[in-house]
């Protein structure tokens, strides 16, 4: 069974798409037979799409350090939770069995857990899709910033295509209709 790594906002947030499109992901996991591996919270979009993929069948996987169990509520009705002592150890246990990672709109953490698996395919640590869920242009800002970093010779041009950017539910749907 593949496991599918995402990146969420442990908030709801403003933009009742980016929640749509959280349960849409949870949802098409589900139907294709995935796991869902997150950040193992019941609040915010990473509780969408984990009762989401719940609601639709799906096993999803909770990995959540000890520390935010209480802030960040930990879902209750997960497959399994993993507890572990350290966002290090979070972040190692949800990158290590991971076929491919989706990033839904969310905080600084969500973009630092995103910058990392950017970084590590760019080292060639990993060589897996990852999927940046722009609804709405959340993340337009990023892309752009990613760009003036090619522009200014911070990045490698071919480095961009590092991850494929999902601008909507019916691009979402085909990367689904395709696996």
């Amino acid at each position: 069974m593949k496991n599918i790594c995402v990146f969420a906002g442990s908030s709801i947030g403003i933009n009742p798409n980016h929640a749509s499109a959280a349960r849409l992901l949870g949802k098409f996991i589900a139907e294709k037979k995935f796991n869902l591996i997150y950040g193992g919270a019941k609040i915010g979009l990473m509780g969408e799409v984990a009762s989401a993929c719940l609601k639709s069948g799906g096993k999803v996987i909770g990995v959540i350090p000890k520390f935010l169990s209480n802030i960040e509520v930990a879902h209750d009705n997960l497959t399994k939770l993993i507890t572990t002592e350290t966002m290090h150890e979070r972040k190692a246990y949800m990158y290590s069995d991971a076929e491919m990672f989706f990033i839904l709109p969310g905080g600084i953490g969500t973009l630092e857990e995103a910058m990392e698996v950017l970084t590590w395919k760019q080292l060639g640590l990993i060589n897996k899709n990852i999927y940046l869920i722009n609804i709405d242009q959340y993340w337009d800002q990023l892309v752009d910033q990613l760009s003036n970093i090619v522009k200014n010779n911070f990045m490698k041009p071919d480095n961009i295509n590092n991850f494929i950017e999902i601008k909507n539910e019916n691009e979402l749907h085909s990367i689904f209709n395709e696996k």
